[in-house]
């Protein structure tokens, strides 16, 4: 399924008003990460199901909040335009509420090792997003580059990337945790100046609201601040001393 390819309306009205079915387990997943088809009419995908009640208890994120966590991740992908994270709702299953998200197919033959180093600006807008949301876990296997457009000038950097497993985000610290420091302390792109200004007129109203359904006060205050911050620095964030920059397995 290519980027230009998902219809959102569609796929988040399937997603939220279809039949759900468990197709299977993604066992490598540390929380249930159950692998289900849904239909509505005769519109029919694969999606994952992660329900609540699986989530396995984290010593510095409140238990039962990482399928909000992902949805709230969504509402601010949605908002950037950038069209970096899947379809993803909220919503009831087999196994009770949960994060729902569409599936998407990329191009596995992708060595994603030699795609992080690429100077990909789809890569440098995540690396962007994951300093709003403080992804503390961007592993690259939650990185699901698209099949090339046939007319990329460049078959491996110009390509559409999916991020997934946002559940471990917007902690209240500075836990940004990834392999996308590639541009750590470069200027930000006029792009991401403008989406970030965007994102933080949005983060006083209606997106704002949006996140205090899932997130706590102090969580969207914080968020506010990342954004205050990268908007007065105008470059993208640093590691920071007191977190491990990079998550473990890399990949």
């Amino acid at each position: 399924m290519s980027v230009s390819h998902i219809d959102v309306p569609s796929s988040l009205e399937l997603l939220r008003e279809g039949s759900l079915t468990i197709l299977g387990r993604i066992v490598e997943a540390s929380n249930a990460t159950l692998l289900c088809e849904v239909v509505l009419g005769d519109q029919k995908a694969h999606c994952v199901y992660k329900p609540v009640r699986g989530e396995r208890p984290l010593w510095d994120f409140p238990d039962g909040t990482l399928a909000d966590r992902e949805v709230a991740a969504y509402k601010v992908c949605a908002f950037t335009g950038w069209d970096l994270v899947p379809p993803t709702i909220l919503r009831e299953g087999e196994f009770g509420p949960g994060m729902v998200q569409l599936w998407v197919d990329g191009d596995e033959d992708v060595d994603l090792v030699e795609y992080v180093r690429s100077e990909s600006p789809a890569l440098r807008r995540l690396a962007v997003y994951d300093a709003i949301v403080n992804n503390s876990d961007r592993k690259g296997g939650h990185l699901i580059p698209m099949p090339a457009e046939p007319d990329a000038s460049d078959a491996l950097a110009d390509r559409h990337v999916y991020g997934v497993d946002h559940g471990v985000t917007f902690n209240v610290d500075d836990k940004l945790r990834t392999i996308l420091w590639m541009w750590a302390g470069d200027r930000l792109t006029d792009e991401a100046i403008d989406i970030l200004g965007k994102v933080r007129c949005g983060l006083d109203g209606e997106l704002g609201r949006v996140l205090r359904e899932h997130l706590t006060t102090d969580e969207v205050r914080q968020t506010v601040r990342r954004v205050d911050d990268m908007l007065h620095t105008g470059r993208h964030p640093t590691p920071s001393a007191d977190w491990p920059a990079y998550p473990y397995p890399p990949f």
